[in-house]
Protein backbone atom coordinates (compact mmCIF):
# COMPACT_ATOMS: atom_id res chain seq x y z
CA UNK A 1 0.00 0.00 0.00
CA UNK A 2 1.37 3.44 -0.92
CA UNK A 3 2.08 5.77 1.99
CA UNK A 4 1.15 9.47 1.80
CA UNK A 5 3.11 12.24 3.49
CA UNK A 6 6.54 12.13 5.13
CA UNK A 7 7.54 8.67 6.29
CA UNK A 8 7.71 7.66 9.92
CA UNK A 9 10.65 5.32 9.69
CA UNK A 10 12.21 2.69 11.91
CA UNK A 11 15.75 1.91 10.74
CA UNK A 12 17.89 -1.07 11.77
CA UNK A 13 21.62 -0.42 11.30
CA UNK A 14 24.80 -2.33 12.06
CA UNK A 15 27.08 0.56 13.10
CA UNK A 16 26.06 4.20 13.46
CA UNK A 17 29.33 6.07 13.81
CA UNK A 18 30.33 8.94 11.53
CA UNK A 19 34.02 8.09 12.00
CA UNK A 20 33.84 4.32 11.47
CA UNK A 21 36.48 2.97 9.06
CA UNK A 22 34.06 0.92 6.96
CA UNK A 23 30.52 1.94 7.93
CA UNK A 24 30.90 5.68 8.52
CA UNK A 25 28.95 6.25 5.30
CA UNK A 26 25.74 5.02 6.93
CA UNK A 27 25.46 8.36 8.76
CA UNK A 28 25.31 10.10 5.38
CA UNK A 29 22.68 7.63 4.21
CA UNK A 30 20.53 8.27 7.28
CA UNK A 31 20.84 12.03 6.80
CA UNK A 32 19.91 11.69 3.10
CA UNK A 33 16.72 9.84 4.06
CA UNK A 34 15.85 12.31 6.84
CA UNK A 35 14.36 15.10 4.64
CA UNK A 36 11.84 12.59 3.29
CA UNK A 37 10.75 11.53 6.79
CA UNK A 38 8.77 13.00 9.64
CA UNK A 39 11.18 11.17 11.90
CA UNK A 40 13.65 8.30 11.88
CA UNK A 41 14.43 6.12 14.87
CA UNK A 42 17.63 4.12 14.40
CA UNK A 43 18.13 0.90 16.34
CA UNK A 44 21.80 0.00 15.92
CA UNK A 45 24.11 -2.78 17.04
CA UNK A 46 26.89 -0.28 17.78
CA UNK A 47 27.05 3.50 18.15
CA UNK A 48 29.99 5.90 18.02
CA UNK A 49 30.17 9.56 17.12
CA UNK A 50 26.68 10.64 16.13
CA UNK A 51 26.22 13.35 13.51
CA UNK A 52 22.60 12.94 12.43
CA UNK A 53 19.76 15.22 11.40
CA UNK A 54 17.49 16.80 14.01
CA UNK A 55 14.61 14.42 13.25
CA UNK A 56 16.77 11.33 13.86
CA UNK A 57 17.18 9.48 17.14
CA UNK A 58 19.73 6.69 17.65
CA UNK A 59 19.42 3.81 20.12
CA UNK A 60 22.17 1.23 20.55
CA UNK A 61 21.92 -2.32 21.88
CA UNK A 62 25.36 -1.83 23.36
CA UNK A 63 28.13 -3.58 21.48
CA UNK A 64 30.29 -0.47 21.92
CA UNK A 65 29.81 -0.88 25.68
CA UNK A 66 31.01 -4.48 25.61
CA UNK A 67 27.58 -5.98 26.26
CA UNK A 68 27.43 -9.74 25.82
CA UNK A 69 25.36 -11.22 23.00
CA UNK A 70 22.50 -12.35 25.31
CA UNK A 71 22.37 -8.89 26.85
CA UNK A 72 22.28 -7.28 23.40
CA UNK A 73 19.30 -9.48 22.50
CA UNK A 74 17.50 -8.31 25.62
CA UNK A 75 18.39 -4.69 24.85
CA UNK A 76 17.08 -5.06 21.30
CA UNK A 77 13.67 -6.23 22.45
CA UNK A 78 13.52 -3.73 25.32
CA UNK A 79 14.27 -0.84 22.99
CA UNK A 80 12.05 -2.07 20.16
CA UNK A 81 9.06 -2.55 22.46
CA UNK A 82 9.62 0.92 23.90
CA UNK A 83 9.79 2.53 20.44
CA UNK A 84 6.68 0.71 19.24
CA UNK A 85 4.82 1.94 22.32
CA UNK A 86 6.01 5.52 21.81
CA UNK A 87 5.56 5.99 18.08
CA UNK A 88 3.84 4.77 14.95
CA UNK A 89 5.99 3.64 12.02
CA UNK A 90 5.01 3.37 8.37
CA UNK A 91 7.98 1.19 7.45
CA UNK A 92 11.12 -0.51 8.70
CA UNK A 93 14.39 -0.32 6.77
CA UNK A 94 16.98 -2.92 7.80
CA UNK A 95 20.36 -1.79 6.42
CA UNK A 96 22.83 -4.71 6.33
CA UNK A 97 21.02 -6.10 9.37
CA UNK A 98 19.16 -9.26 8.36
CA UNK A 99 19.54 -10.40 11.98
CA UNK A 100 17.52 -7.46 13.30
CA UNK A 101 14.95 -7.95 10.53
CA UNK A 102 14.40 -11.54 11.66
CA UNK A 103 14.39 -10.64 15.35
CA UNK A 104 12.04 -7.71 14.89
CA UNK A 105 9.54 -9.35 12.53
CA UNK A 106 7.37 -10.95 15.25
CA UNK A 107 6.79 -7.52 16.82
CA UNK A 108 6.43 -5.57 13.57
CA UNK A 109 4.09 -7.94 11.72
CA UNK A 110 1.11 -7.53 14.12
CA UNK A 111 1.39 -3.76 13.67
CA UNK A 112 1.51 -4.13 9.86
CA UNK A 113 4.92 -2.45 9.58
CA UNK A 114 6.56 -3.77 6.39
CA UNK A 115 10.28 -4.55 6.46
CA UNK A 116 12.62 -3.69 3.60
CA UNK A 117 16.08 -5.23 3.89
CA UNK A 118 19.20 -3.80 2.20
CA UNK A 119 21.99 -6.32 1.66
CA UNK A 120 25.07 -6.14 -0.59
CA UNK A 121 27.41 -9.07 -0.10
CA UNK A 122 28.01 -12.46 -1.63
CA UNK A 123 27.76 -14.32 1.71
CA UNK A 124 24.64 -16.46 2.17
CA UNK A 125 23.28 -17.53 5.52
CA UNK A 126 20.15 -18.94 7.06
CA UNK A 127 19.63 -15.57 8.72
CA UNK A 128 19.61 -13.88 5.33
CA UNK A 129 17.15 -16.44 3.97
CA UNK A 130 14.84 -15.82 6.92
CA UNK A 131 15.19 -12.06 6.52
CA UNK A 132 14.22 -12.39 2.88
CA UNK A 133 11.15 -14.38 3.90
CA UNK A 134 9.97 -11.79 6.45
CA UNK A 135 10.75 -8.77 4.25
CA UNK A 136 8.24 -7.16 1.92
CA UNK A 137 11.15 -6.15 -0.32
CA UNK A 138 14.91 -6.68 -0.40
CA UNK A 139 17.12 -4.11 -2.09
CA UNK A 140 20.73 -4.15 -3.21
CA UNK A 141 23.15 -2.12 -5.31
CA UNK A 142 23.10 -4.40 -8.38
CA UNK A 143 21.44 -7.78 -8.99
CA UNK A 144 24.72 -9.65 -8.49
CA UNK A 145 25.34 -8.10 -5.07
CA UNK A 146 22.43 -10.01 -3.52
CA UNK A 147 23.27 -13.73 -3.24
CA UNK A 148 19.76 -15.22 -3.20
CA UNK A 149 17.21 -15.55 -5.98
CA UNK A 150 13.99 -13.80 -5.09
CA UNK A 151 11.24 -11.84 -6.82
CA UNK A 152 11.40 -9.38 -3.92
CA UNK A 153 14.76 -7.96 -5.07
CA UNK A 154 15.01 -4.41 -6.37
CA UNK A 155 18.47 -3.16 -7.49
CA UNK A 156 18.86 0.56 -6.76
CA UNK A 157 22.54 1.38 -7.17
CA UNK A 158 24.89 2.49 -4.40
CA UNK A 159 24.85 5.78 -2.50
CA UNK A 160 28.16 7.62 -2.97
CA UNK A 161 28.57 11.11 -1.54
CA UNK A 162 29.73 12.80 -4.74
CA UNK A 163 30.27 16.08 -2.89
CA UNK A 164 32.74 14.54 -0.47
CA UNK A 165 34.32 12.20 -3.02
CA UNK A 166 35.30 14.64 -5.75
CA UNK A 167 38.37 15.20 -7.92
CA UNK A 168 41.17 17.39 -6.55
CA UNK A 169 41.44 20.97 -7.70
CA UNK A 170 44.87 20.19 -9.16
CA UNK A 171 45.86 16.96 -10.95
CA UNK A 172 48.29 14.84 -8.94
CA UNK A 173 51.11 13.16 -10.80
CA UNK A 174 54.32 12.97 -8.74
CA UNK A 175 55.26 10.50 -7.57
CA UNK A 176 53.08 7.88 -9.33
CA UNK A 177 50.92 6.41 -6.59
CA UNK A 178 48.60 3.37 -6.72
CA UNK A 179 45.94 3.18 -4.03
CA UNK A 180 43.72 0.38 -2.75
CA UNK A 181 41.05 1.10 -0.15
CA UNK A 182 39.79 -2.02 1.63
CA UNK A 183 39.88 -3.97 4.83
CA UNK A 184 43.12 -5.93 5.12
CA UNK A 185 41.78 -9.39 4.42
CA UNK A 186 42.66 -12.08 1.86
CA UNK A 187 39.38 -11.65 -0.03
CA UNK A 188 40.48 -8.12 -0.98
CA UNK A 189 43.73 -9.43 -2.52
CA UNK A 190 46.17 -6.76 -1.35
CA UNK A 191 48.98 -9.30 -1.84
CA UNK A 192 48.13 -9.45 -5.56
CA UNK A 193 48.56 -5.69 -5.86
CA UNK A 194 51.92 -5.82 -4.09
CA UNK A 195 53.23 -8.55 -6.37
CA UNK A 196 51.96 -6.74 -9.45
CA UNK A 197 53.44 -3.38 -8.47
CA UNK A 198 56.80 -4.67 -7.24
CA UNK A 199 58.73 -4.11 -10.52
CA UNK A 200 56.90 -0.88 -11.40
CA UNK A 201 58.07 2.65 -10.67
CA UNK A 202 55.30 3.65 -8.28
CA UNK A 203 54.31 3.94 -4.66
CA UNK A 204 51.54 1.75 -3.23
CA UNK A 205 49.15 2.95 -0.53
CA UNK A 206 46.98 0.41 1.30
CA UNK A 207 44.21 2.34 3.03
CA UNK A 208 42.41 0.37 5.72
CA UNK A 209 43.12 -2.04 8.50
CA UNK A 210 42.08 -5.41 9.86
CA UNK A 211 38.42 -5.47 10.88
CA UNK A 212 37.73 -5.24 14.58
CA UNK A 213 37.87 -8.61 16.27
CA UNK A 214 39.70 -10.37 13.43
CA UNK A 215 43.23 -11.76 13.29
CA UNK A 216 45.99 -9.40 12.18
CA UNK A 217 47.95 -12.25 10.59
CA UNK A 218 47.22 -11.14 7.02
CA UNK A 219 48.37 -7.59 7.74
CA UNK A 220 51.67 -8.94 9.06
CA UNK A 221 51.97 -11.23 6.03
CA UNK A 222 51.57 -8.22 3.76
CA UNK A 223 54.29 -6.31 5.58
CA UNK A 224 56.58 -9.32 5.33
CA UNK A 225 55.81 -9.57 1.62
CA UNK A 226 56.81 -5.94 1.03
CA UNK A 227 60.21 -6.70 2.52
CA UNK A 228 60.62 -9.88 0.49
CA UNK A 229 59.76 -7.97 -2.70
CA UNK A 230 62.20 -5.19 -1.81
CA UNK A 231 59.48 -2.52 -1.80
CA UNK A 232 58.97 -1.79 1.90
CA UNK A 233 60.09 1.82 1.37
CA UNK A 234 57.45 2.29 -1.37
CA UNK A 235 54.43 0.88 0.46
CA UNK A 236 52.34 2.82 2.99
CA UNK A 237 49.94 1.10 5.40
CA UNK A 238 47.67 3.91 6.57
CA UNK A 239 45.62 1.98 9.12
CA UNK A 240 42.11 3.08 9.92
CA UNK A 241 41.06 6.33 8.23
CA UNK A 242 38.03 8.61 8.39
CA UNK A 243 36.02 9.14 5.19
CA UNK A 244 37.64 12.58 4.80
CA UNK A 245 41.13 11.07 5.11
CA UNK A 246 40.23 8.39 2.56
CA UNK A 247 39.08 11.13 0.18
CA UNK A 248 42.39 12.95 0.67
CA UNK A 249 44.35 9.79 -0.19
CA UNK A 250 42.31 9.36 -3.37
CA UNK A 251 43.01 12.94 -4.37
CA UNK A 252 46.76 12.43 -3.93
CA UNK A 253 46.84 9.22 -5.98
CA UNK A 254 47.34 8.37 -9.66
CA UNK A 255 45.47 5.07 -10.10
CA UNK A 256 43.09 3.10 -7.89
CA UNK A 257 42.77 -0.69 -7.72
CA UNK A 258 39.84 -2.75 -6.50
CA UNK A 259 40.25 -6.54 -6.46
CA UNK A 260 36.98 -7.60 -4.86
CA UNK A 261 35.61 -10.81 -6.41
CA UNK A 262 32.24 -11.12 -8.16
CA UNK A 263 29.39 -10.66 -5.70
CA UNK A 264 31.17 -7.84 -3.88
CA UNK A 265 30.09 -4.66 -5.67
CA UNK A 266 32.54 -2.63 -3.64
CA UNK A 267 31.61 0.97 -2.91
CA UNK A 268 35.32 1.80 -2.47
CA UNK A 269 35.73 1.43 -6.25
CA UNK A 270 32.85 3.86 -6.78
CA UNK A 271 34.38 6.36 -4.35
CA UNK A 272 37.66 6.23 -6.28
CA UNK A 273 35.81 6.77 -9.56
CA UNK A 274 33.89 9.68 -8.02
CA UNK A 275 37.27 11.25 -7.21
CA UNK A 276 38.14 11.05 -10.89
CA UNK A 277 40.69 8.25 -10.54
CA UNK A 278 41.21 5.65 -13.28
CA UNK A 279 40.13 2.57 -11.34
CA UNK A 280 41.09 -1.01 -12.15
CA UNK A 281 38.45 -3.58 -11.23
CA UNK A 282 37.99 -7.34 -11.48
CA UNK A 283 34.20 -7.45 -11.12
CA UNK A 284 32.12 -7.35 -14.31
CA UNK A 285 29.33 -5.57 -12.41
CA UNK A 286 31.29 -2.34 -13.03
CA UNK A 287 31.05 -2.74 -16.82
CA UNK A 288 28.28 -0.15 -17.18
CA UNK A 289 30.60 2.43 -15.62
CA UNK A 290 33.84 1.59 -17.40
CA UNK A 291 32.07 1.54 -20.77
CA UNK A 292 34.46 2.28 -23.65
CA UNK A 293 37.43 1.88 -21.28
CA UNK A 294 36.36 -1.65 -20.35
CA UNK A 295 39.46 -3.41 -21.70
CA UNK A 296 41.75 -0.85 -20.12
CA UNK A 297 40.15 -0.96 -16.66
CA UNK A 298 39.11 -4.62 -16.25
CA UNK A 299 41.38 -7.49 -15.33
CA UNK A 300 40.29 -11.08 -15.85
CA UNK A 301 40.37 -12.23 -12.23
CA UNK A 302 41.10 -10.70 -8.82
CA UNK A 303 44.22 -12.88 -8.44
CA UNK A 304 45.66 -12.13 -11.92
CA UNK A 305 49.05 -10.68 -10.96
CA UNK A 306 50.40 -10.45 -14.49
CA UNK A 307 47.22 -8.96 -15.89
CA UNK A 308 47.09 -6.34 -13.14
CA UNK A 309 50.74 -5.47 -13.70
CA UNK A 310 50.23 -4.88 -17.41
CA UNK A 311 47.14 -2.76 -16.82
CA UNK A 312 48.97 -0.69 -14.22
CA UNK A 313 51.94 -0.25 -16.53
CA UNK A 314 49.63 1.00 -19.29
CA UNK A 315 47.76 3.46 -17.04
CA UNK A 316 50.93 4.83 -15.45
CA UNK A 317 52.40 5.44 -18.92
CA UNK A 318 49.50 7.70 -19.92
CA UNK A 319 49.75 11.45 -19.62
CA UNK A 320 48.05 13.18 -16.68
CA UNK A 321 45.50 14.63 -19.10
CA UNK A 322 44.65 11.20 -20.52
CA UNK A 323 44.13 9.80 -17.02
CA UNK A 324 42.06 12.83 -16.10
CA UNK A 325 39.78 12.26 -19.08
CA UNK A 326 39.28 8.61 -18.08
CA UNK A 327 38.53 9.71 -14.52
CA UNK A 328 36.01 12.30 -15.66
CA UNK A 329 34.08 9.65 -17.59
CA UNK A 330 34.03 7.35 -14.54
CA UNK A 331 32.86 10.14 -12.25
CA UNK A 332 30.01 11.04 -14.59
CA UNK A 333 28.80 7.43 -14.46
CA UNK A 334 28.98 7.24 -10.67
CA UNK A 335 27.10 10.52 -10.25
CA UNK A 336 24.41 9.37 -12.68
CA UNK A 337 23.97 5.82 -11.38
CA UNK A 338 25.27 5.66 -7.81
CA UNK A 339 25.15 9.03 -6.05
CA UNK A 340 23.54 9.46 -2.66
CA UNK A 341 20.53 11.70 -3.24
CA UNK A 342 19.04 9.64 -6.12
CA UNK A 343 19.54 6.49 -4.05
CA UNK A 344 17.74 8.04 -1.09
CA UNK A 345 14.75 8.86 -3.33
CA UNK A 346 14.72 5.29 -4.67
CA UNK A 347 14.84 3.81 -1.16
CA UNK A 348 12.00 6.08 -0.06
CA UNK A 349 10.00 5.02 -3.11
CA UNK A 350 10.42 1.32 -2.30
CA UNK A 351 9.55 1.95 1.35
CA UNK A 352 6.39 3.78 0.27
CA UNK A 353 5.14 1.60 -2.57
CA UNK A 354 7.35 -1.45 -2.86
CA UNK A 355 8.63 -0.28 -6.24
CA UNK A 356 11.14 2.17 -7.68
CA UNK A 357 9.28 5.27 -8.80
CA UNK A 358 9.98 7.20 -11.97
CA UNK A 359 11.98 10.40 -11.55
CA UNK A 360 8.82 12.45 -11.81
CA UNK A 361 7.13 10.47 -9.06
CA UNK A 362 10.26 10.80 -6.91
CA UNK A 363 10.02 14.58 -7.24
CA UNK A 364 6.43 14.44 -6.01
CA UNK A 365 7.56 12.42 -2.99
CA UNK A 366 10.24 15.02 -2.30
CA UNK A 367 7.61 17.76 -2.36
CA UNK A 368 5.46 15.76 0.07
CA UNK A 369 8.39 15.44 2.45
CA UNK A 370 9.02 19.19 2.41
CA UNK A 371 5.46 20.06 3.44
Amino acid sequence: MAIDGPLRLLLFNLVTDADHQVLGFTTNWINALAPHCAYIDVLTMQAGRLDVADNVRVFSVGREKGYSEPRRVLEFYRLLRRLLDERYYDACFAHMMPLFAVMGAPLLAPKHIPITTWYTHRQRSMTLRLATMVSHRVISAVPSSFPLKTDKLRALGHGIDAVLYAPPSQVHDQPPRVIQVARLTPIKNQDVLLRAAAPLDCEVVLVGDTAEGYSTDYREELKTLTRELGMADRVTFTGQQTPQQVRDWYQRSTVAVNLSPPGLFDKAALEAMACGLPTLVSNEAFASLTGPQHKLLHINAPDDVEGLREHLRTLLALTPLQRQQIGQHLRMGVVAEHSLEPLARKVISVLRTGEVASEGTSEVFSEMASK
